[in-house]
């Protein structure tokens, strides 16, 4: 039996988007420059926040008015992909250094070996999750979007649903010599927040697609009649990177270097409208 690889855990709870994202690319960093071991990241938000692929368009997607009135956060991530409405949920992000397996995959093949481990966290919480492979025509055509701003409005490659519906949403950067993963598990979903902040041509529109969405996506309440709490979800889905990517989890912290880091992300990059107003 191959060795169970280690990596760090980090279980930190909930911050603003804003620092979430911070320390996201900190510990990116901190991990590609061997200052720490490849790691594992639970994490929530302190309130309702949207969060933005890098090449959104704003004025085109998001109505900020909305977002305001609301009470929500916002920030722009540096991965990719459409709008994540972040609530109840459990978040995760994965680091790991270039020269790791994960990173000297190809994109679609890193998706699919992640998303093993996902996989088996949500078969600890009693789930069986479907692995969703986009190469053939009949499933690209079962799962063809409607061009919403939304993430979960379709599953990309190899991403997770359970009876059809996505359960999970990941998006994925190589930066800073190394690959950053990050994704929401959707433990209880709310349409009406996300598309009342979302820009639409018309009322018309903003309804036919939120309809749609609710027949694409789905959440473990939804699927178990039951709330699941973050703590149980970290701890099923620790269980389940350990069991799917064959790795060996050790509890740890940031380091102060990681910290300080952060925080100078936070103020000088993931807080400022220059970051997060780009588009």
């Amino acid at each position: 039996m191959t060795a169970r690889e280690t990596f760090r855990l980090l279980e930190m709870g909930p911050s603003s988007a804003a620092m979430n994202m911070a320390i996201d690319e900190a510990v990116l960093l901190s991990v590609s420059q061997g200052e720490v071991p490849p790691t594992l990241r639970f994490y929530a938000w302190e309130r309702p926040s949207l969060s933005l692929g890098y090449f959104q368009r704003i004025k085109r997607d998001v109505d900020l008015q909305a977002i305001k009135a609301r009470g929500f956060d916002w920030v722009r991530r540096m991965t990719g992909g459409r709008a994540v409405l972040h609530d109840r949920e459990l978040t995760y992000s994965i680091h790991v250094p270039g020269q790791h397996r994960f990173a000297k995959a190809s994109v679609v093949e890193s998706y699919r070996l992640l998303s093993e481990g996902l996989r088996a966290g949500f078969e600890t919480l009693g789930l069986h999750a479907q692995i969703v492979s986009l190469s053939d025509e009949d499933e690209r055509k079962r799962y063809a979007s409607s061009g919403s701003a939304a993430c979960f409005d379709s599953p990309s490659w190899y991403e997770l649903v359970v009876d059809g519906r996505k359960i999970a949403g990941s998006a994925q950067v190589r930066a800073h010599g190394g690959l950053l993963q990050h994704g929401a598990l959707l433990l209880e979903l709310s349409a009406e927040d996300l598309f009342s902040v979302l820009q639409f041509r018309s009322e018309e529109e903003r309804s036919a697609v939120q309809r749609e969405f609710a027949e694409r996506a789905v959440s473990v309440k939804d699927l178990t009649g039951r709330i699941v709490s973050y703590n149980e979800a970290a701890e099923a889905f620790a269980q389940g990177f350990e069991k799917g990517l064959n790795l060996s989890l050790v509890k740890g912290s940031l380091t102060e270097g990681e910290r300080e880091l952060a925080d100078r992300l936070y103020k000088e990059k993931y807080s400022t409208q220059a970051w997060n107003e780009r588009r």
